[in-house]
């Protein structure tokens, strides 16, 4: 049995398919289907029941890919071991990160970081938070940037910001005409309970924090749209379709045509706590550990500048 020979299992279980697998490994694929077979024949067992569009995993193959997956994770953990340990000029991270959240922040975080470590590689991963963290959990990504609550048990994680939540509400609405004619008031929680919500699809990290909110303040959100992308609802907000929450600091960087009004929310000001998880036992690279450092430093500047 060949390390690769377990890679090229895994790749084949990923994509259910031999010829996406073929491509994603960079093999042709009729040796792909003859390492496969190899395989299978030592082993004494079928991993992979094949069929006219698909393949399909077998029992034996199930176990299998799971024991692979382990063996796989810890030959590149130690790879990395070794590789700080040589002390080598080189190094890579893969980082997964929210889409609209990394947007925002990573332009501030990268720069430094590059600055700081020209010797480090850094690969960027964009996905929805339910997403990263089952490519976090599987080992996909070193670090990922993510916000509380987490759902996989499987992961650990570093709190890196605490992130305050304001208020979107458009241009013509009550709220923001008292607060453009110089009541900078802070919006209690109890006022929203009628309003209409625009609010994230499900599998978005965000639109639990917003249920939450309101919750926890006595109502559920009465939603009339929902999107996957938090630009698209700021800027529906801004048309008059109805209010939201938005982290601040995508609030702060928001540009375009259509511009809601951000209003600050009165105490206890609600937040969502920014964190790097990784996969608990998972070996921390000292290019992964720079990272880490970087962002907390760099996060930590932002703040200050903005309260000077």
């Amino acid at each position: 049995m060949e390390l690769r020979q377990l890679q090229y299992a895994l790749q084949i279980a990923a994509e259910r398919n031999f010829s996406r697998a073929a491509e994603k490994l960079h093999i042709a694929q009729p040796s792909l289907s003859q390492q496969l077979s190899k395989l299978e024949k030592e082993l004494g067992v079928l991993l992979f029941q094949r069929n006219t569009s698909t393949v399909e995993l077998t029992h034996a193959g199930s176990s299998f890919v799971e024991h692979a997956q382990k063996i796989i994770d810890s030959v590149e953990q130690l790879r990395k071991e070794m590789a700080d340990i040589s002390q080598l000029q080189s190094g890579r991270v893969i980082v997964g990160s929210m889409q609209i959240t990394g947007s925002h922040l990573l332009p501030h975080v990268l720069p430094a970081f590059r600055a700081a470590y020209p010797q480090i590689d850094v690969v960027l991963l964009e996905d929805t938070s339910l997403n990263l963290e089952k490519l976090t959990a599987s080992g996909q990504t070193d670090l990922s940037l993510l916000a509380l609550p987490l759902t996989e048990s499987s992961l650990t994680y570093e709190p890196v910001a605490e992130e305050l939540i304001d208020l979107a509400v458009p241009p013509t609405h009550p709220l923001a005409q008292r607060f453009l004619a110089g009541d900078h008031t802070p919006v209690k929680l109890s006022e929203l309970k009628d309003e209409s919500f625009i609010v994230l699809k499900k599998g978005q990290g965000f639109r639990k924090i917003v249920f939450d909110v309101c919750g926890e303040a006595g109502f559920e959100p009465q939603v009339v749209f929902e999107s996957n992308n938090i630009e698209t609802i700021q800027s529906l907000v801004a048309t008059g379709m109805g209010v939201t929450f938005v982290p601040h600091y995508i609030a702060r960087a928001r540009r375009g045509e259509f511009l809601p009004v951000y209003l600050p929310l009165a105490e206890p000001i609600p937040s969502r706590t920014l964190v790097i998880a990784r996969r608990k036992g998972r070996y921390l690279s000292k290019a992964a550990e720079a990272f880490i450092e970087t962002f907390k430093e760099t996060m930590a500047n932002v703040v200050t500048q903005e309260r000077i």
